[in-house]
């Protein structure tokens, strides 16, 4: 039975000494629950020694107390061992306790930098959600102008092609006075129509011969038929000074004269709109040709009428763009 309770105290010993080198909580608490334990078996062994010393098939006193002299002295390693043990849990313990407070510390600035991070996204986020709208609205502008805009060249390329068919129309009416001064031409959406004084006037004269009477009615019955047509009557002289009499003064009233003067047979057509004529005399100032020789003087006096399509309906379509 003693021996049996020697190997318990040994093996109690041993596993105490294997374990004391894992050092945890749990294991300082096993330790110290086996030297208690181990303890509590040494006095009861030291008891029995005491009453049962002629027991002739137990150990002999001299030998139990080697043991117990051996067991003591593993129980003072034991002690120290857990001493030990106890120091590293309260050294692990501190670091543990350190490792927590800068663990705090560090999550309680990258929450703030977090906070700070989601606060700036949001700011994004709203100056995006701000822009997307400006863009969708800035598209649909641009939609709506670009509507205007092929709107816009639908009525100016119908304009066109109503400007070539007026050209092709006065042509045909004028026809029979082409070569004798007279030239037809389209440019920059409008028809030129230029009449040269011979055609028309005698020389110094305001006064509309016959012959360019014929000319001006045949012009009057096309105009008759294009209402929308702003009609601009040019009168021009060359750059010689006016010498007649009477109530002309200068080139300039001059051009005038012959200006209101077509303007007066044009308006003879009480199917051509009155407020579709206008009558302007430019004297010598606007000339096609130099004045240095005959030919040019003669192609610079001249009556040049002006056609241009109506354009308040593409005037409104610019203004909405």
């Amino acid at each position: 039975m003693y021996r049996m309770i020697i190997k318990k105290i040994l093996f109690g010993s041993f596993v105490v000494l294997f374990l004391s080198s894992c050092v945890s909580s749990q294991v300082y608490e096993d330790l110290k629950a086996k030297n208690e334990t181990l303890r509590a078996e040494n006095e009861a062994l030291m008891a029995q020694l005491d009453g049962n010393q002629t027991n002739a098939d137990a150990y002999t006193v001299a030998n139990l107390r080697k043991e117990i002299e051996k067991l003591n002295a593993e129980k003072t390693q034991l002690a120290m061992n857990l001493a030990a043990a106890e120091n590293n849990l309260e050294r692990l313990q501190k670091s543990y306790d350190a490792l927590e407070e800068n663990s705090s510390g560090a999550l309680s600035d990258n929450l703030a930098l977090n906070r700070t991070l989601l606060e700036k996204l949001e700011a994004k986020e709203k100056a995006l959600a701000k822009e997307e709208a400006r863009l969708k609205l800035v598209e649909e502008k641009l939609r709506n102008r670009s509507k205007r805009v092929e709107e816009l060249e639908a009525i100016i390329a119908a304009k066109d092609a109503k400007m070539r068919a007026l050209k092709d129309a006065i042509s045909a009416a004028l026809t029979n006075f082409e070569g004798n001064g007279l030239t037809i031409e389209q440019r920059d959406g409008k028809v030129y129509v230029s009449m040269e004084n011979k055609l028309l006037f005698e020389s110094g004269s305001w006064a509309v011969n016959a012959r360019g009477r014929e000319a001006v009615v045949a012009l009057g019955k096309v105009l008759a038929e294009n209402k929308e047509i702003a009609v601009l009557i040019e009168g021009h002289t060359d750059n010689v000074p006016y010498g007649g009499n009477g109530h002309i003064k200068n080139n300039w009233d001059l051009s005038t004269k012959r200006a209101t003067a077509i303007v007066a047979i044009l308006t003879e057509n009480r199917n051509i709109p009155k407020d579709n004529l206008t009558a302007a005399g430019r004297g010598e100032y606007a000339p096609i040709a130099p004045n240095s020789s005959a030919d040019g003087k003669a192609k610079n006096r001249r009556i040049e009428v002006v056609l241009t399509p109506k354009l308040d309906e593409i005037n409104k379509l610019l203004n909405d763009i």
